[in-house]
């Protein structure tokens, strides 16, 4: 935390993932959770029981009108996030919103500048970029220890989704088109838009092979970024724990290689190769990169270290997202605007 003894009131809304933001503050001595929210209010009031902290709100508009609540962290439904980001922001609270942060580029922006205008800090759950690996082929890119960068790719699949309810939000073609794609490949396009910069195009596909989901479950998407750069992702919600980040240059790749989820403990491996080099393997150890994300946020709002994703990164990332969807359902390359 920053330099700083005031006390953060925090509201959680939305209990699902949300549980997750509501352990993140109950870690940080300088956060106090005042309000819980849900449209489901059992779920409320069994988190309340759970923790024996917080209150239970009515409605949404009772934690915008206290005065004494500085955050609000939203991971309710995909669809609901643009109205509630923006009715918190223009109430003059810091935000931190689960990924996908809207679902359109329009709605994205609206977000943003309602940001700006009322000078608070915008958070984002994309906390992939506070793993040690992609730390440490962040340092390699940016020195250009790789040489010139060729073509990066990248796969994220699990079945942690793979038995939800087919009713369910998460497999709804309307409320979450690419499940695939705003539960897991989000997080690799917000890679990919920090280390390598805007995405020009993207080509993506999807197929339903094996769930009872109606909006798929296996997600392959192409890339050509602004630079030249190529690249690749894929996403499948239906097969044991993948983790892999690929980047090629000129002088060499490296590659993160895990079988473990992201907010599990566990093991990566750190691969560099050289030409003429045999690859060299190093073991990077778990870190808790969703704590490490709510403090960098957290830090912010207390007046310390600005928080590292920049508007434009939040805003190219919605953008690539809507942009994918569009590709799936067209069949053709699509343009990022």
């Amino acid at each position: 935390m920053g330099d700083t003894e005031a006390i953060l009131g925090v509201a959680v809304v939305g209990l699902g993932v949300g549980e997750q933001h509501l352990r993140a503050y109950l870690g940080q001595n300088a956060c106090r959770l005042r309000w819980v929210y849900d449209t489901d209010e059992t779920r409320s009031q069994e988190i309340v029981r759970t923790y024996g902290v917080g209150t239970q709100a009515i409605d949404y508009n009772q934690v915008l009108d206290d005065p004494k609540t500085a955050i609000v962290s939203i991971a309710s439904y995909d669809d609901a996030h643009a109205e509630q980001v923006v009715a918190a922001l223009e109430a003059g609270k810091h935000v931190f919103a689960e990924k996908p942060l809207t679902l359109t580029r329009g709605s994205a922006e609206r977000a943003i500048n309602a940001c700006d205008r009322a000078g608070v800090v915008l958070g984002i759950g994309h906390e992939r970029r506070f793993e040690p690996a992609m730390e440490a082929i962040e340092e390699l890119v940016r020195s250009e220890r790789l040489g010139t960068l060729m073509h990066v790719e990248s796969n994220f699949s699990h079945d942690l989704l793979a038995n939800v309810d087919p009713k369910d939000w998460r497999a709804s073609p309307t409320e979450s088109s690419i499940p695939a794609l705003s539960a897991m490949g989000i997080h690799l396009t917000d890679a990919y838009i920090h280390l390598f910069g805007p995405i020009r195009e993207v080509f993506a596909q999807t197929s339903q092979r094996h769930s009872r989901w109606g909006s798929g479950d296996t997600l392959s998407v192409q890339f050509l970024f602004a630079s030249g750069l190529t690249g690749y992702l894929s996403s499948l919600l239906v097969t044991s724990m993948f983790v892999r980040f690929q980047v090629f240059g000129s002088s060499g790749w490296v590659q993160a290689r895990s079988d473990v989820h992201p907010g599990q403990e566990g093991i990566t491996r750190l691969s560099l190769s050289r030409p003429d080099q045999n690859p060299k393997v190093r073991e990077l150890k778990y870190r808790d990169t969703v704590i490490a994300n709510f403090e960098a946020f957290a830090d912010a709002v207390a007046g310390g270290t600005p928080y590292p994703f920049s508007r434009e990164e939040k805003l190219s990332n919605v953008a690539t997202m809507e942009a994918i969807v569009e590709s799936a359902c067209t069949g053709t390359p699509v343009r990022v605007e």
